[in-house]
């Protein structure tokens, strides 16, 4: 095929379609024309959006391969859809097989489309041609439509292009069994695995390598299905049993007509071998080859391709090596949907989290649900009777069900490498996260269960390569991980006197665990590793008095780094446990209710967390009296949660008679002082008292700064307390550098999801908004609010605050109804967690108030201002610039109604206490004299209004960024 013109084509299709996706990008590059191809011209891990965006900025056109599979919904990425469909007028259609219209989407179904499939490859080319270049006009007589196409192929074409795909096309040469018609996802390895093959000009072999029940097997059957019509010859090798390889290959020759009866074997083997030396276009595949060292002598040369599948991960100078992990849970979920279409997407979700994503479970628990278990019940099983439930539900692919096939494995482990197996027993007690090798290296003289020399100088390396090689765990240079399953398997079949002696060994070891300060960014990903194993509810661990001081640091450590429902649920597991053992004024009993109390208002229930901090409090002061430590921090803790309640002035004393204490008793540069000068500094400027507020901040940050570093959380906590205050003050440039800098400081050592990084970039919108910034404001509002909601819930007091700061900003720009629809939400959701009375839920109400004006229901916004000016008045005081700012509000609303009396003496009002209290040059200030001038002169008091103006002008320094939306 060759084209006069050069033309650009990227190509579009299915991941099943790869074989028809090379064929035609072949073709079209001989025919002189260029080609973008994911699997030619894109690199693994590479940006898919930006690739795709570049591809097809510079493609003249998009060829669409069009099959069943191309219309998937699990497939069609919203990325690809998006570009394809924008670019609509350049699409290629190439039908694969028949499709009906009503699969094709309606932006694409008005489209002709060429078809290629049922055609011979002269015919298929000549097809492609056409839908590329158009119709062309014959130069001589038309074929007798009776004559079968001929076979040829463009001239000169290179003996190593693709073969033309065919659905149902094989090689003469094939005993593989029937494709799995349930075969779903993993299509990222069968490209790699494609590749792999591809990569060489000699015999290429590539191991997989994984865990029993992890899909090799299938993945080695699915890709000799979908690339049958590129080989010559497939041959499917049971290779389980090494000495039966040369067997295999006896029939292999035989099937060739190359093996002589009289020769022997082993003698045939070998003519196999030399015969496929010379051969191109094979595939031979050892399945479950388990002893490289017997296989290797065995393995072909030549042109062709070898695929291994093996629970061993060791082929290491044989194969290339491809190690399997568990389906990704998109695939996981959408293999469940597929096989029992009655489930949703939760539903989906939970049960392939409970089975741990391993693709044998996930057949198993589809065969048990799909005859008639509901999902309820299975999940239940699968926590209650493991092993019993995981002998049940057929797996079609698979030799075995999942209990019997680690039974099977175990059995092998414990006749050869008793050692090995001990500690695969002891592994199974742990958490399903990787276990670091290092924690076991010191305890092992302290091991009631594992045999064998407690000196051993290589434990427990060497107990944990027969592991590998069985499949039963994923080892690497650092960590050994059991698959979940595997675990609870290994459970059920281990008695109850054994299970105390294992427990027992499980808590010597992570008691002697030590990662370092848990408030420390530098030892969280170490903190990380072992709370996953001290939270996983088989560990039970709450009656370890060696443990305890690990559990409290491991709490501490999940309130630190910002994982509050992780502390929740870890310190509600102990709290009940060791205040019946302990008695509930034990110190570790004590110390668990602070974080409790701590983590209960950090999932949002300040409410609820207010009683268990004030009785910890209570505690601590009658046994260990007002100045001790311990006391401290739980004054502290009640500030702070009084304070989130919005009980500003009663936690202000408390936070100043902390202070004084721990002044006293730790010294000035303590940590814990600093934590409680930042929380006074934040508390003035509650309080309005600003430049009490910077001063106590500045001092404060710059003590963290020496003490801390410039990076620890509570100095970052304390820069982004003075930012604020610079924004209170309307040093706005200021403000805007300095909750920059905290933001990004947060950012890189905190990550983006913390609660404090979310809180900064609330705090640095609310910055961008007061400087006139109002379209970042809201794309960086709207970020934090997606992950507030991710991570803290919708009901969160944090969520609800960026929530209203988002309804503020897009009433700046205009989009009234969606600003209306958020402060609605949000009120209401606030007045369920809050209470109806709560600063932050005063500040909604007026912010609604002002949005339903806008909307012309001025009774509605007068009734809610009213309401909401009543209670800031008996919450906040009359004086409070919240309480002001919603008396302007209402004054403004009684003279959209005509009201001008009433309106014109609230309005004087509320500018006297705005004079006195925030100053002449204040913009609440200068936007109060603006609405009282407006109001006078609609009441005819042009004179007084004029004069009014003109003395504000020669009184105020007005500056250019006004508040006027908060009003």
């Amino acid at each position: 095929m060759t084209d006069d013109a050069t033309q650009h084509f990227f190509i579009s299709y299915a991941g099943v379609d790869r074989p028809w996706a090379e064929w035609v990008g072949w073709h079209l590059e001989q025919a002189g024309h260029q080609v973008i191809l994911d699997v030619w011209d894109w690199r693994t891990g590479e940006d898919f959006v930006q690739h795709m965006d570049q591809a097809l900025s510079r493609a003249d056109a998009v060829v669409a391969l069009f099959s069943r599979s191309y219309f998937d919904p699990e497939r069609w990425t919203q990325e690809e859809w998006t570009a394809t469909v924008a670019r609509r007028e350049r699409v290629i259609p190439l039908a694969l097989e028949p499709i009906a219209a009503t699969d094709v989407p309606p932006l694409l179904a008005a489209k002709l489309r060429k078809d290629l499939h049922g055609l011979d490859e002269g015919a298929a080319v000549a097809a492609l041609r056409e839908a590329v270049n158009g119709g062309i006009r014959p130069t001589t007589p038309p074929l007798f439509p009776g004559t079968a196409p001929s076979a040829s192929v463009a001239a000169g074409a290179s003996s190593t292009k693709p073969r033309l795909p065919s659905s149902t096309g094989r090689p003469d040469v094939w005993n593989v069994r029937r494709r799995n018609p349930d075969f779903s996802g993993r299509e990222a390895e069968i490209a790699q695995l494609r590749d792999g093959l591809l990569s060489g000009q000699q015999a290429v072999v590539r191991a997989l390598h994984g865990m029993g029940g992890i899909g090799k097997t299938q993945i080695a059957l699915e890709y000799a299905h979908r690339f049958a019509s590129q080989y010559d010859l497939v041959w499917w090798i049971d290779a389980e049993q090494a000495d039966q390889v040369p067997v295999h290959y006896i029939e292999l020759a035989e099937r060739l007509g190359i093996a002589k009866p009289e020769a022997g074997s082993e003698h045939n083997a070998r003519v196999l071998l030399q015969h496929l030396r010379a051969q191109q276009r094979w595939l031979i595949i050892l399945d479950n080859a388990e002893n490289p060292d017997q296989i290797d002598p065995w393995l072909p040369e030549g042109s062709g391709h070898i695929l291994i599948t093996s629970r061993n991960p060791d082929w290491r100078g044989i194969a290339h090596q491809t190690g399997l992990d568990v389906f990704s849970r998109s695939d996981s979920v959408s293999y469940l949907k597929t096989q029992i279409p009655s489930i949703t997407s939760e539903e989906a979700d939970l049960l392939a989290g409970d089975v741990g994503d391993l693709p044998l479970a996930l057949a198993q628990a589809a065969g048990v649900i799909g005859s008639g278990m509901t999902i309820g019940r299975y999940r239940q099983l699968l926590t209650t009777s493991t092993a019993r439930i995981l002998k049940e539900g057929d797996a079609p692919g698979y030799p075995a069900p999942l209990a019997a096939a680690v039974s099977i494995a175990t059995s092998g482990l414990e006749n050869e490498h008793p050692e090995a197996a001990a500690l695969l027993r002891l592994g199974a007690f742990f958490g399903p996260d990787p276990i670091p090798t290092g924690w076991l290296e010191s305890v092992r003289p302290r091991l009631a269960t594992i045999p064998g020399d407690p000196g051993d100088l290589m434990w427990p390396h060497a107990a944990l390569q027969p592991l590998s090689r069985f499949g039963l765990a994923r080892v690497d240079h650092e960590t050994f991980q059991i698959h979940r399953l595997t675990q609870a398997v290994l459970r059920d079949q281990t008695s109850p006197e054994e299970t105390g002696r294992i427990r027992s060994d499980v808590a010597t070891i992570l008691s002697g665990t030590g990662p370092g300060a848990p408030e420390t960014p530098d030892t969280w990903p170490a903190w990380a590793s072992l709370a996953s194993h001290l939270t996983t509810q088989h560990v039970v661990l709450a009656g370890r008095p060696e443990l305890r001081p690990t559990l409290l640091k491991a709490a501490f450590f999940f309130i630190r780094s910002g994982q509050p429902r992780s502390a929740h649920s870890l310190t509600a597991s102990l709290r009940n446990v060791w205040a019946d053992e302990l008695g509930p004024d034990h110190p570790d009993t004590l110390s668990c209710m602070q974080y409790f109390g701590h983590a209960t208002a950090d999932v949002g229930d300040i409410v609820g967390a207010l009683a268990f901090v004030k009785d910890t409090f209570a505690r601590r002061r009658r046994i260990l009296g007002d100045d001790h430590p311990d006391t401290l921090h739980a004054a502290n803790d009640l500030a702070a949660t009084t304070s989130r309640l919005g009980k500003h002035a009663e936690a202000h004393q408390m936070y100043e008679d902390t202070l004084r204490r721990r002044r006293n008793i730790l010294g000035d540069n303590h940590p814990d002082t600093l934590q409680s000068a930042q929380n006074l500094a934040t508390s003035l400027n509650h309080s309005l008292r600003h430049e009490e507020a910077r001063r106590l901040h500045e001092d404060t940050l710059q003590r963290q700064r020496d003490t801390l570093g410039d990076n620890h959380p509570n100095t970052l906590q304390t820069a982004h307390g003075l930012a604020m205050t610079l924004h209170d003050l309307r040093e706005g440039a200021e403000a805007h550098r300095m909750v920059g800098d905290t933001l990004r400081r947060q950012r890189d050592i905190l990550g983006d999801d913390h609660p404090d990084t979310l809180q900064t970039a609330y705090g640095l919108g609310i910055v961008l908004r007061a400087l006139g910034q109002r379209d970042e404001a809201r794309r960086l509002h709207e970020d934090t609010l997606r992950r507030q909601r991710n991570t803290l819930g919708d009901n969160h007091p944090n969520t609800l605050q960026t929530a209203h700061g988002l309804g503020i900003v897009l009433r700046d720009l205009g989009q009234r109804d969606e600003a209306r629809r958020l402060h609605e939400d949000t009120l209401r959701r606030q007045r369920n967690t809050l209470g109806d009375n709560h600063p932050s839920t005063l500040q909604t109400a007026h912010s609604l108030g002002i949005v339903l004006r806008d909307h012309g229901q001025r009774d509605e916004a007068r009734r809610l201002h009213e309401d909401t000016l009543h209670r800031q008045r008996n919450v906040l005081g009359d004086d409070h610039p919240d309480t002001l700012r919603t008396a302007h509000s209402l004054a403004i609303t009684l003279h959209s109604l005509r009201r001008h009396s009433e309106a014109a003496e609230l309005a004087e009002d509320v500018r006297n206490r705005q004079r006195r209290t925030l100053g002449d040059d204040h913009p609440d200030t200068v936007d109060a004299t603006e609405s009282l001038a407006a109001i006078w002169t609609a009441m005819g008091k042009r004179f007084a209004a004029q004069r009014l103006l003109a003395n504000q002008r020669k009184q105020a320094k007005r500056r250019p960024n006004r508040k006027k939306q908060r009003r």
